[in-house]
């Protein structure tokens, strides 16, 4: 990684409003989130053929950020709202889709609206995935994703998902959402590295549940972490959910 080409970290502070369905009465307002929290990290221990990375900022949206406890049930929607974020961030907004990122009650009215949930999705505690994903940043930003199908064993994962993660990094510049069948657990992909000794992904895990850590605390204790490709689950199959936001891009 060059770690030059990479923004400083930083924080930012939020306002959530309280327009959400349902109110917003359990979120904290301006609520102070970090940003960028990758930069800096050692790269994997293998030489590098092929390194494709995101561009831009983003924000780290992870359980409970935002005082709603979540926990075993919102990390597809923590991937979502680090994937808004890189949009506000980065992105020349469509007419009347300059908006912050949505709230968890905001994500799940927009699904019921649009006539993918049932009213009773509202206030529930029900997960979402990469297909919901693809839904909430188009209904909420105009960006259409592209949802890739990996099944589950080695070479799909070190060949296909590999291949479509450098195109859309070289290409989109956003970060990608995963999830699978067994291994259900959503992520945020901000960078693939093909290398001597095999792939890596560079994960960002929602799963942390906490008072803050600075951005060095998270690196050590691999909540955003170069994995190896190998060391998914290998009997799962994947979904990735990548934005296609090409067309919207700021100059970076």
């Amino acid at each position: 990684m060059d770690k030059k080409s990479v923004p400083a970290p930083s924080e930012e502070e939020i306002d959530w409003g309280g327009s959400g369905a349902g109110g917003s009465k359990n979120l904290q307002k301006d609520k102070t989130l970090l940003k960028n929290v990758h930069t800096g990290l050692p790269n994997p221990p293998s030489g590098a053929i092929k390194c494709s990375l995101i561009k831009g900022d983003y924000l780290y949206f992870h359980y409970g950020c935002d005082g709603q406890d979540d926990r075993g049930w919102g990390c597809g929607y923590r991937t979502v709202q680090t994937l808004s974020s890189w949009i506000c961030h980065n992105c020349s907004p469509p007419e009347n889709h300059c908006r912050p990122v949505p709230s968890l009650p905001e994500i799940q009215h927009a699904l019921v609206t649009m006539g993918d949930k049932t009213d009773s999705f509202s206030g529930s505690r029900e997960w979402i995935g990469t297909f919901e994903c693809s839904l909430v940043l188009d209904h909420f930003y105009d960006v259409p994703c592209k949802v890739v199908h990996v099944r589950g064993g080695g070479p799909e994962l070190e060949h296909v998902a590999v291949a479509e993660l450098h195109q859309h990094f070289e290409k989109h510049n956003s970060p990608v959402m995963m999830g699978g069948d067994r291994d259900n657990s959503s992520k945020g992909a901000l960078g693939v590295w093909t290398g001597d000794k095999g792939s890596y992904l560079l994960v960002l895990d929602p799963h942390y549940y906490g008072c803050e850590l600075d951005r060095t605390e998270l690196q050590r204790r691999g909540w955003v972490a170069w994995k190896r490709v190998s060391s998914l689950d290998q009997s799962s199959f994947y979904n990735l959910c990548m934005p296609q936001t090409a067309r919207l891009l700021n100059v970076f």
